[in-house]
Parts: C-alpha cells; sequence; structure tokens
C-alpha cells in the first residue's frame, strides 16, 4: 500500500499562494507606513536633528522595525485572501468533495505560517530590539550636535529655540560657506557676527566653527555701549547640547527583559513574545472566518478581518498599558487577549461544524 506523501499537492499549492500573496501584502503595507515613517525623518533632516549621512540608515532600521511588527497583519490579510479565491473558483467545493475539511486546510496553511511564527520569533526578540538601539543611539548622537545643522544657501535657519540665527549666502562643495551672517542671543546680551567665509574644523577642546575676515557686535538692545570687533579669524566652538543615553523600553536587549520586574519591562517582553503568537492564532482565526463569506471572493472576509484585527491590535495597546499601570496583573497579561482570539476562533469553527462537533471534540481531548 502506497503511504501518503508528507507534503500534499494541494499543501504545496495553498503554501505557495499563501507565500506570494503574504509578501505581495507585506511588501504594501510596510511601504506605506515606512513612506509615513520616512516624512517624519525628513522633517527632523530639514530641522537639523538629523544629518544627512545617517538619513539612510535611520531609514533603513525603521524598515526592519515595522517589518516585523507588522508580520501578523500582513500573514492575516494573506490568508483572507488566498482562503476567498478558493471559495471564489470553486476549489473549496472540490476539497470538501474529496474528504478535505478545516483539517486539511490548517495542514496546509501551518506549513507556511508555523515556521514564519518561529523566524518572527526570533526577530522580535533580537533583531528588533538591535534595530531600536541602533536607531536611539544613532539620534543621541546626532541630537548632541543638532545646533548647527541642516544650514542651507540663502535661507535663515533657528537653533536652540530661536536663540540663534544663521544665514549663509553660499556653500561650495568643500563644505565652506560664504557671506555668513550669525544672530546669537543670550540672557542679557544680543551678538552679531559677520563674516565672508566660514568653515567647521576640529581643534584641541572639540569642534569649532571659524569665521574668517568679519567683525563681531556685541551689547544689549537698546543701549549704545555696544563692542565692535574686526578679526581675521574668529573661532566658536560648537557646544553639544546634553541628550540622555537612556534606552527606550523597545530597544533593551531581551535578555535584560528576561531578569528585571519593572513592569513596564514585563510588558515590552510581553509584547514580543505576542508577536510569534499572534501569527499562529489568527491563522488559526482565519481559516473559519473565510467560510462566513464564501462567495464574497477574494475580498469577502477582508472588512470583517480589518475590524476584527484593529479590535485585537487595540485590545493589546489597552492591556499593555493597563500591565503598565499595575491596573492588570503582569501575568497573563497581554496574553489574554490570546485567550480571546483562541477561543472566536473556536466558535468560529463551532458554527462551521456545529456546536455538537466542539463539544464532543472537548470531551474527547478531556478523557484521554
Amino acid at each position: 500500500m502506497a503511504r501518503r506523501p508528507l507534503i500534499s499537492v494541494l499543501d504545496r499549492m495553498i503554501a505557495q499562494d499563501l507565500l506570494k500573496t503574504l509578501l505581495s501584502v507585506w511588501t504594501v503595507i510596510v511601504v506605506i507606513i515606512v513612506s509615513r515613517k520616512f516624512i517624519k525623518i525628513l522633517d527632523k533632516a530639514v530641522e537639523g536633528h538629523i544629518s544627512n549621512d545617517t538619513l539612510m540608515t535611520i531609514l533603513g532600521l525603521k524598515t526592519v522595525t515595522a517589518g516585523i511588527s507588522l508580520l501578523p497583519a500582513a500573514t492575516f490579510m494573506a490568508l483572507l485572501m488566498v482562503l476567498g479565491r478558493l471559495y471564489k473558483d470553486q476549489e473549496m467545493s472540490a476539497i470538501a468533495a474529496a474528504g478535505g475539511g478545516a483539517g486539511t486546510l490548517y495542514r496546509a496553511v501551518f506549513l507556511l505560517v508555523f515556521p514564519l511564527s518561529i523566524i518572527t520569533f526570533g526577530l522580535s526578540l533580537y533583531v528588533s530590539p538591535w534595530a531600536e538601539s541602533r536607531i536611539q543611539r544613532i539620534l543621541n548622537q546626532d541630537e548632541q550636535s543638532s545646533d548647527i545643522r541642516g544650514i542651507a544657501a540663502g535661507k535663515f535657519s533657528e537653533y536652540s529655540q530661536g536663540d540663534l540665527v544663521f544665514y549663509v549666502e553660499n556653500i561650495t562643495s568643500d563644505n565652506k560657506m560664504h557671506s555668513i551672517f550669525v544672530q546669537d542671543r543670550k540672557t542679557d546680551k544680543l551678538s552679531i557676527v559677520t563674516a565672508e567665509h566660514s568653515r567647521f574644523e576640529e581643534l584641541p577642546g572639540g569642534r569649532y566653527m571659524v569665521f574668517e575676515n568679519g567683525e563681531r557686535i556685541q551689547g544689549h538692545p537698546g543701549d549704545y555701549d555696544y563692542a565692535v570687533e574686526v578679526f581675521e579669524e574668529y573661532a566658536v566652538k560648537i557646544q553639544e547640547r546634553a541628550v540622555s543615553a537612556l534606552l527606550t523600553p523597545n530597544a533593551i536587549a531581551s535578555s535584560a527583559l528576561w531578569k528585571s520586574t519593572e513592569k513596564r519591562d514585563v510588558a515590552e517582553l510581553q509584547n514580543r513574545l505576542f508577536l510569534p503568537l499572534g501569527i499562529l492564532l489568527l491563522a488559526f482565526l482565519a481559516v473559519p472566518l473565510a467560510k462566513i463569506s464564501p462567495r464574497g471572493g477574494i475580498y469577502g472576509s477582508i472588512l470583517l478581518g480589518f475590524l476584527i484585527y484593529f479590535s485585537y491590535g487595540n485590545l493589546s495597546s489597552v492591556t499593555r498599558s493597563g500591565v503598565i499601570k499595575g491596573s492588570i496583573p503582569a501575568w497573563p497579561g497581554i496574553f489574554w487577549v490570546s485567550l480571546l482570539l483562541l477561543v472566536t476562533g473556536l466558535l468560529l469553527l463551532a458554527n462551521w461544524y456545529g456546536y455538537q462537533w466542539l463539544i464532543a471534540t472537548f470531551r474527547k481531548k478531556v478523557s484521554k
């Protein structure tokens, strides 16, 4: 008697279709979300908070973190689309006629979803916090020297909440600035510097901006005792702002979170574990959910799927906030939402096969 192959033709067909759809959906969602994030990053770069050298690095790291966090949503939507197409093309009827049911679909679906959840487990626990910590360290370094960044030729640039105003008429390819105007307002004095040229230079004690062939006027607005200085070279040290080096919980290594008893750290660790678990539970839910609207085609259950995922995401956020505030016990904490998702999937399966089937299956498992 011929043995049944471990992976059937149907398994491969559904898994391959699911993989192609998943990649397409995931790419579209990531591009949309990262595009919105990129606009915010560009705003910071224009304001001088991020250097041009690190702009693309931050964008790449943001893409990594966004891509990992969006895997459950992309998997859920891809499953609903693939299963909806099977119903629309009457392929599901053929599977049912051959004796296939929910178990057959779950076998094919989890052929891809289970390995994906394992990969997501590693990405969520190790890659995502690494990327977040890199982003925060880069931003902290840029913030320390952001007062003289974002200088553009032909426009006035404000820094330090308007206390420092900078104007450059022209910037050459060697990063030398020409025809400079600087207004520096302190508590009781106003200083104005005009120069023909200026450049950045590393000198003993730090980084300086060196002005050439100009004059400096210093005094108190409204008074007549102004000090006027003419210079050939005048160097001003660029002050580095004190920026907190503390990392937010989403940038802390998972090994450190395991040892921590802080509520914020516990909530963050649960959130990381929630991602791979969410992929499994959403896949479990998608199979019976697609049967609710079998004639709706590819997009028959998408609307309901959006509502479920929206509720799932919001409940997760609310539960996580509750864990941080202490209003919800740390354990099981956010995993109450996972239990609710599991119960919803079981109810949909019972609706598919009948509640008597669900009760009989439960009794059989208990008796074992």
